[in-house]
């Protein structure tokens, strides 16, 4: 006779409501924990619990820096002497910061209000997010490059650069970041495959690795061009210095006052976005996500910090802000022109 009828444990079907809940970029974590919660990475916000301290951080970060941006954007537009190639660049910086900024809202609002949730609407705010800040990253790169032809071609420079070939070129720029910021939405996205997501949920590792090797590749070019920058003004320095014995303290005062300011560029640039690159291209979606939080949070603090480097600091802005501010300009403000090669 045959074995005895036993009965068969009863199999549990697989949760299929991870997949579809939003869980936008950087993903949250899960309760008490350091890693992703349980069954996906969109953490407890999907069943009602606590909102993340991180993604609160976040989302008060990018609407600190969507209100700067916005002032150096309503200082350029409403100011008619700020019109030069050199403002279009900042111009370009402060929109792709505002829509950074504007991004980080976006996400905050997809993954903890949206109801029920929205596979485009992730995919749109993490599109946002890539557009935006490779765009930052660009019209940084861009601003360095205008810099140095402004030295090396001190002569042809205002006829060889003029406004129309700035636009242009700022066209083109943001036509190609835009076509990063697609991708995702154009099925490069790891939704269908929880395996191949990276720390960027639902850009896929490979995705993030090219964004990262890209980006060390921009900023060793930045780095390249702001040190032949060091090595003119240097030179101009010891040409000044040679025809006019009188002025040599002030130029050396004036070229310390540059190199700092090369120094705090290039510093606070590296400091915000190597780490996270660098986390990029060795981690995924596998990793405690306390370590993605960590490193995006300094990232985004960049898009706060460039107004204060690359706008507020500039006289012409300065004085226009003056005057919409109280209507005056105070005496001891410096009437000395300020043009791109200044940094």
């Amino acid at each position: 006779m045959g074995e005895p009828w036993q009965p068969q444990p009863q199999q549990r079907l697989p949760e299929l409501g991870n997949a579809s809940e939003p869980s936008a970029w950087p993903p949250a974590a899960g309760p008490g924990t350091g890693t992703a919660a349980p069954g996906g990475p969109e953490g407890p916000e999907g069943a009602g619990g606590a909102v993340s301290p991180w993604d609160i951080a976040l989302c008060a970060t990018g609407t600190a820096v969507a209100g700067e941006n916005a002032l150096v954007l309503a200082v350029l537009f409403y100011t008619p002497s700020l019109r030069a190639p050199m403002f279009l660049l900042i111009g370009s910086l402060a929109l792709a910061d505002l829509l950074a900024g504007l991004g980080l809202v976006a996400n905050f609002a997809v993954r903890y209000l949206l109801r029920p949730p929205s596979e485009a609407a992730e995919l749109g705010a993490a599109g946002m997010l890539l557009a935006a800040f490779s765009a930052s990253v660009c019209s940084s790169l861009a601003i360095t490059v205008d810099r140095y032809l402004s030295l090396y071609n001190a002569l042809t420079y205002h006829s060889e650069r003029t406004l129309g070939f700035t636009c242009a070129m700022v066209l083109l720029m943001w036509v190609l970041c835009l076509g990063v910021g697609l991708l995702p939405i154009l099925g490069w996205n790891c939704l269908r495959d929880q395996s191949s997501c990276s720390i960027l949920r639902p850009v896929t590792k490979d995705n993030a690795a090219v964004l990262a090797v890209t980006f060390l590749l921009l900023f060793a070019l930045m780095m390249q061009l702001y040190l032949q920058i060091c090595k003119i003004a240097f030179r101009h320095a010891q040409q000044i210095a040679v025809q006019h014995q009188f002025i040599a303290t002030a130029q050396a005062t004036s070229t310390r006052k540059g190199l700092s300011t090369l120094s705090l560029i290039l510093g606070t640039f590296a400091l915000c976005w190597i780490p996270f690159a660098i986390y990029s291209l060795v981690a995924d979606s596998s990793y405690p996500v306390v370590y993605t939080y960590s490193l995006a949070l300094p990232a985004t603090c960049n898009s706060l910090i460039n107004p204060i480097i690359y706008a507020f600091r500039n006289p012409d802005i300065q004085k226009s802000l003056w005057l919409a501010c109280c209507g005056c300009i105070p005496s001891t403000f410096s009437s000395r022109p300020r043009t791109s090669s200044d940094v």
